[in-house]
């Protein structure tokens, strides 16, 4: 990927509604040319899309967990995310290494709401969980630095002199 269209992504994904004449003033390009650069990294699926930043306490969904699930018969197919799409209390769901086979990252509105979940996710997918409450989320939704970004200077580099 050019070192420009690394620039566009790491605005965007920074500021999803940042305007082409913002971003062309970033990046120093034409707002064209801007404009073209975004539609192909939509079109190569490198921005797969924009979404809104919610406030989940104000829609009533204040509780946040992280649920381990794994199959209690190893030998079972791998088919939780499969079984669980249709809980849509599950924000997230996250195949990993290690003891668990997915972390599942869920929001409700009670303690009550996440016993009631559990069991939901338990019954349906046939696993035992371990779950993760979260108190606070000091950040989230932070943009990834991507390599190569030419905003942010290589700690690795030394510094040239003009």
């Amino acid at each position: 990927m050019e070192e420009i269209d690394r620039r566009i992504v790491t605005l965007l994904a920074g500021d999803g509604r940042m305007s082409f004449t913002d971003l062309a003033r970033e990046t120093g390009l034409s707002v064209s040319a801007v404009h073209q650069r975004v539609r192909r990294l939509e079109k190569r699926g490198v921005v797969r899309g924009y979404a809104a930043i919610v406030d989940y306490d104000a829609i009533g969904l204040p509780l946040t967990a992280f649920v381990s699930i794994k199959p209690i018969d190893p030998a079972a197919p791998d088919d939780a995310p499969d079984r669980l799409a249709h809980l849509s209390a599950i924000e997230a769901c996250h195949s990993v290494a290690g003891d668990e086979s997915y972390i599942l990252k869920v929001r409700v509105a009670s303690p009550v709401a996440l016993e009631d979940l559990l069991q939901q996710i338990r019954a349906s997918a046939n696993v035992s969980t371990r779950t993760t409450v979260v108190l606070s989320t000091p950040y989230e939704h932070r943009a990834a630095e991507l390599a190569g970004d030419p905003a942010k200077p290589d700690p690795a580099k030394p510094a040239t002199a003009p």
